[in-house]
């Protein structure tokens, strides 16, 4: 019986200064998507990655091209070795990583519209007004209930924002009714709840304005149909057409990245093997909580990449 290999990308947050710099001194392929990707953004993003600043790589319109190109450049070393996805999904930023490997996107377009989309959601609430917290060890369902009570008492809003794993739900919006919302789902029995270094409150409403700017860049960019199916994090269902793309890739700005249902339908089509692609090792942590008897591996630099080859000839 064949592996059916689903590819995973991961989102802000997996950022490190020194990302991509091995892929790109041991493989040319990797060393042209850096030296593409800085052409696309208009300044050395190579060096942000490789060497920070790190205060400068955390910009988030700088950290999702960086993440972006980090993951296409330890995707196209993936390729280069004949190791192609039947499947892939993406955890937000991640999900434009997806399309760009799926063939949907055009890598350049993808970077400068990440950089456009980080720039508006860093904009569309002032610093220090919106937050994210992450819930812990309490049922999503109490989870949000815990919003809806926080949003009613405190008239601002909160939502879920990441159902991550069964035992992990992030919840943005306004920073009082975060707190609120942090406080009763403690009363609810939550094991812990930690407010998250982040730099605006994402997947919320008040991500509305760049929503909408994310739907002007798309409007003018020409998307394909997907080579195999990425799960949409808004509904996490599969996406097969470019249409159902450009739709779950906006919708995604205000809506909750619903990681738990991506998984499942990744399981649900046959993955049985997960590689996670890009900086970091965060979505098969995930993955271990969701379904502790699938098998993942991931690419971020040399060691990773030989390990990964040598587990899938094995």
């Amino acid at each position: 019986m064949s592996t059916k290999i689903a590819f995973l990308f991961p989102g802000q947050g997996s950022q490190t200064v020194g990302m991509g710099r091995e892929l790109a001194e041991r493989f040319p392929v990797a060393a042209d998507t850096f030296a593409e990707a800085d052409e696309a953004c208009g300044f050395a993003l190579s060096k942000l990655c490789f060497g920070g600043p790190e205060e400068d790589l955390k910009l988030t319109e700088n950290t999702q091209p960086a993440i972006l190109t980090v993951s296409i450049a330890a995707w196209r070393v993936l390729n280069a070795h004949g190791v192609s996805p039947a499947l892939a999904a993406g955890h937000s930023l991640g999900e434009w990583s997806a399309h760009v490997a799926a063939g949907t996107l055009n890598f350049a377009d993808a970077v400068r519209a990440v950089k456009a989309r980080g720039r508006a959601m860093q904009r569309a609430v002032p610093a220090g007004q919106g937050a994210m917290a992450a819930v812990l060890l309490l049922d999503a369902a109490q989870v949000a209930e815990a919003c809806i009570e926080a949003a009613n008492e405190t008239g601002l809003p909160v939502a879920p924002a990441n159902f991550n794993s069964p035992g992990q739900t992030v919840i943005s919006g306004a920073l009082a009714a975060v707190e609120r919302a942090a406080a009763l789902a403690k009363a609810k029995g939550a094991r812990r709840v930690v407010i998250l270094p982040v730099s605006a409150p994402f997947h919320c409403s008040l991500m509305q304005p760049a929503q909408e700017e994310v739907a002007r860049v798309l409007a003018g960019l020409a998307l394909a149909d997907p080579q195999f199916p990425v799960a949409a994090n808004v509904s996490g269902a599969l996406v097969t057409s470019a249409q159902g793309a450009r739709d779950a890739l906006i919708r995604q700005v205000t809506g909750a990245v619903r990681w738990v249902d991506c998984t499942q339908a990744l399981l649900g089509a046959g993955a049985d093997l997960f590689v996670e692609v890009g900086p970091g090792k965060v979505l098969c942590g995930l993955l271990k909580q969701i379904d502790p008897t699938q098998k993942s591996l991931n690419v971020e630099d040399a060691t990773s990449l030989e390990k990964t080859l040598a587990e899938l000839k094995a």
